[in-house]
């Protein structure tokens, strides 16, 4: 039987979540019944929002596809969903589907809006499909070549997930960087060389920043050789980040470019789409290494607590799943 009802987590006021409970219409045409399995909280973007740190300048671009409410708070935002079609085309009722929807546990949204599991990629485990999505179009902007040496200074899920994919080119030498020394450990599940900042090889051809820290940023200019390209993935909000874009920067004539998912990189805008980004980066989970990147799991109903701890700091803390009953 279809539920009408669903609970859905809302940041109420900065720092602050609960859950709301209301109903649902029937689908329309054209719209799919999804009963959530698991949804990740992200630790970039999401908990910014949680926080209250979006700029106002900010608050439009930030959207999230299926966001309700308006920025700063109350706000039901997040975009890392994965459940099952309960009603709606026959094609897809039964099926397994990833969704740029919130934390809830029963949502209609466009057919067009979900996407498809893949054979040998797990509900658990597609959870990060956001995050792949994120690493494939940073590479895309990155645009690396056979034999680079790339440094990718911050050890979370997105940094991870770019070593990972960039280690898979022939001739790469990938190293992954980071302040944390346990990032060790999940690196080597995923094949990959760990350094601590102090210990990282020097002269990278391109560099990746994923710490999320203004100091992460430093130390990847620090790590780039002459030309060499340092790509920023971090969003920092509303705080102000200092550089230091004297010394040697412009004697390397080193480029620092941003990268966002929110649109196809340039390289790749003319022939592929959102969805045919997003069928690439749930092809790419089949591997079973990459369930090491989902340390911590709770149930939906803790999920305020959850994202307080998170927002509170919880280093050890990679991608958190939640499972919905």
């Amino acid at each position: 039987m279809v539920s009408d009802g669903f609970r859905a987590c809302w940041t109420e006021a900065p720092g602050r979540a609960a859950i709301r409970s209301g109903t649902l219409a029937p689908p329309a045409d054209g719209e799919v019944r999804v009963r959530a399995l698991h949804s990740a909280v992200s630790r970039g973007t999401e908990l910014l929002v949680f926080r209250g740190e979006v700029p106002a300048s900010e608050f439009a671009r930030m959207r999230a596809p299926f966001q309700q409410g308006e920025f700063p708070a109350p706000v039901l935002y997040g975009y890392a969903n994965v459940g099952l079609v309960e009603a709606g085309p026959p094609a897809l009722q039964g099926r397994h589907v990833f969704c740029l929807f919130p934390h809830q546990t029963h949502y209609n949204v466009p057919a067009t809006a979900v996407h498809l599991l893949p054979e040998g990629v797990p509900p658990a485990r597609a959870v990060l499909a956001a995050n792949m999505e994120t690493a494939v179009n940073a590479l895309w902007d990155a645009a690396p070549r056979l034999g680079d040496r790339i440094a990718v200074v911050g050890g979370g899920v997105v940094g991870l997930l770019v070593a990972w994919l960039a280690s898979r080119m022939p001739g790469c030498a990938v190293e992954l960087v980071d302040l944390r020394p346990e990032r060790a450990a999940v690196a080597a599940q995923l094949g990959l060389r760990f350094a601590l900042p102090q210990a990282a090889a020097p002269d990278a051809d391109l560099v990746v920043h994923a710490s999320g820290q203004p100091q992460g940023l430093i130390t990847a200019l620090g790590l780039a050789a002459f030309e060499a390209t340092v790509l920023e993935l971090s969003w920092y909000g509303s705080r102000a980040v200092a550089l230091p874009l004297g010394e040697a920067f412009h004697a390397r004539r080193l480029t620092l470019r941003s990268s966002q998912v929110g649109h196809v990189a340039a390289a790749q805008r003319s022939r592929w789409s959102h969805a045919r980004r997003m069928a690439l980066a749930l092809a790419l989970l089949r591997d079973d290494a990459l369930d090491a990147l989902i340390t911590d799991h709770a149930p939906f109903d803790d999920l305020p607590q959850v994202m307080q701890r998170l927002a509170g700091g919880a280093p050890d803390t990679l991608c958190h799943r939640i499972d919905y009953p």
